[in-house]
């Protein structure tokens, strides 16, 4: 029984030290590929991520006005600007098309 155990652990040991180098090289290799924007992301972008995004700076923009006398009465109306309307609006129309 003891004989089993040391084997499957040299076994897994030896399988660790193979597999480790592979995985990094993987995770290496997907960096690269991420630092270039395809056609299918521009076009995701430009047909789902955009119009939602006009649609999140709109429904800011009237949450912001019904918040603003509170925002108003607590003193943080620029900040519930930068979270509400300006996030939303430089997500949508100030990023490069494809980079999410």
């Amino acid at each position: 029984m003891h004989k089993i155990v040391k084997q499957s652990m040299v076994f897994l040991l030896i399988a660790a030290l193979v597999l480790v180098p592979m995985g990094t090289s993987a995770l290496a290799r997907e960096g690269s590929l991420d630092e270039k924007n395809t056609a299918g992301a521009m076009s995701a972008d430009l047909v789902l991520v955009r119009p939602l995004g006009i649609v999140a700076t709109v429904l800011g923009c009237a949450v912001f006005v019904v918040s603003l006398p509170f925002s108003a009465l607590g003193g943080n109306t620029k900040e519930a600007s930068q979270k509400l309307v300006k996030d939303p609006a430089q997500f949508t129309f100030k990023r490069p098309l494809g980079d999410f």
